[in-house]
């Protein structure tokens, strides 16, 4: 993912009157290993069918929202990393909120959706019990302030948490690139120190309508994120990940050991010795160490083998490709037919067999979506002239 990456057009060398440069060919890994992340995560929120038990999930401490949130940490630092110079920050900055801006209301979107499906589906299925899933009766039992609480990030529907995360993390993330910029090193241990506080102080935001918080807690979740921020920025200075055979052999080792871990339910050894959960247990919301190790060690293992970074360069036109160039009207439609295949199945008995099937559709209308997108985009790009 991170080796021998070459992000920067090379010099222009020429006189007044040459040809300007092609842009650059946009590097394809990223984009395979989102739109990878996407489909995974569209399987995963559809529960109780057989592809399900395909994702990586289960085979491992860490799933698709662990992967997604380091790739998009990478991202970021390939996108605004450069271009956060003095006399550029506070552009930068505000390019950087306004697509904050841009999450929240793709999250208040597709809660509201959710909404309107579940209801919609209780209406019209007469299923008043469907009210009772993904925490929607605190929002209708307590409407005027469950429309506050859904407005302020206070209520958050079951499968309906990354995009609010996400949005928080692109708010912090003008001072990430700030830091980074004086201390890499400082940012990095800034970062595991509020992650660490978080996890033993349960420092969360809270939900309003009852006492519970949030499911992905962004003062956790922002550490993989900075640590994905600072391997792309030393990437772009010349500086890969060593490939280091000891490094190999430990991360393999993790892998394999959570695979077993996983696989075979070990669940009931304890391994805590009176240590913060944070440390020894495997806690999605505060993002346990078990966790977060387990997918660094596997993104490290796809960095340092060539043939990773072979299989994921393809065309610009490749499907796959195109579903990570376009992630959050992917993950948007996806929400949405995720959110639609589980009222289906709530109202027909949740048969894994026709869940399968719909979420086998639910992926075609995945690539059929993405092709449309590249069409649209298509059209707005100026067609360049032969001379």
């Amino acid at each position: 993912m991170l080796q021998k990456l070459n992000f920067d057009p090379p010099a222009v060398k020429g006189h007044i009157g040459a040809v300007p440069p092609t842009p650059p060919e946009r590097d394809t890994r990223l984009d395979v290993y989102r739109a990878i992340c996407l489909i995974m995560i569209f399987i995963n929120h559809v529960p109780g069918q057989y592809l399900e038990y395909l994702t990586t999930k289960n085979f491992g401490f860490s799933d698709s929202a662990e992967a997604f949130v380091l790739i998009s940490g990478l991202s970021a630092g390939l996108a605004y990393a450069r271009k956060f110079s003095p006399g550029h920050r506070l552009a930068v900055s505000l390019k950087i909120w306004r697509r904050a801006l841009t999450l929240y209301v793709a999250h208040i979107m597709t809660s509201i959706l959710t909404l309107a499906i579940f209801a919609g589906g209780a209406l019209y299925f007469g299923r008043q019990d469907l009210i009772g899933e993904i925490n929607i009766r605190p929002l209708l039992e307590h409407t005027e302030q469950g429309i506050v609480a859904m407005v302020l990030l206070g209520h958050q529907l079951g499968y309906n948490n990354i995009l609010s995360m996400y949005a928080v993390l692109f708010l912090l993330l003008p001072g990430m690139l700030w830091l980074n910029a004086r201390s890499p090193l400082l940012l990095f241990c800034a970062s595991a120190l509020l992650w660490l506080a978080a996890g033993i102080f349960t420092i969360v935001p809270i939900n309003f309508l009852d006492e519970g918080y949030w499911f992905l807690n962004p003062w956790s979740w922002q550490f993989l994120f900075v640590i994905g921020l600072i391997c792309m920025t030393r990437s772009r200075k010349g500086k890969p990940l060593p490939r280091h055979p000891l490094m190999i052999l430990v991360s393999a080792g993790y892998v394999t050991l959570s695979f077993f871990w996983v696989t075979l339910s070990w669940w009931n050894i304890d391994f805590s010795y009176g240590l913060p959960a944070v440390l020894t247990g495997f806690d999605k919301t505060f993002l346990s160490l078990t966790r977060l190790l387990h997918i660094l060690a596997l993104g490290y293992l796809l960095a340092v083998f060539p043939v990773f970074s072979r299989v994921t360069r393809l065309r610009a036109d490749h499907p796959l490709v195109m579903i990570g160039r376009h992630s959050l009207p992917i993950f948007i439609f996806g929400t949405i037919l995720a959110m639609v295949a589980q009222v289906i199945l709530f109202v027909t008995g949740r048969d894994p067999l026709w869940g399968s099937l719909l979420v086998a559709f639910g992926l075609v209308l995945h690539f059929v979506y993405a092709r449309y997108l590249d069409w649209l985009g298509g059209l707005s790009r100026p067609r360049t002239v032969g001379v």
